[in-house]
């Protein structure tokens, strides 16, 4: 089965392509993005982002395709953080 490929516009106006499956960090990290980090296993939210508007904590979920092939990512705006 053909992994989808699918393009990442990322808060530092940078864009990427990728493959659905792929890690958040490392793909944000070679759009020298920072995602932040908190415990890494999805219990804090530290690492919460906004893809194409629905909240993701990428410490538990990696890329994946969402009936779009363009993603548009924010970080989200948390006020306990």
């Amino acid at each position: 089965m053909n992994k989808k490929k699918l393009k990442i516009s990322w808060p530092n106006k940078l864009i990427t392509t990728v493959e659905e499956g792929e890690d958040w960090f490392v793909k944000a990290k070679m759009a020298d993005f920072e995602i932040p980090t908190g415990c890494l296993i999805g219990k804090c939210g530290a690492c919460e982002i906004d893809v194409n508007g629905e909240t993701v904590r990428p410490c538990i979920k990696s890329i994946e395709y969402r009936n779009n092939t363009n993603l548009n990512i924010e970080l989200t705006n948390d006020p306990f953080w």
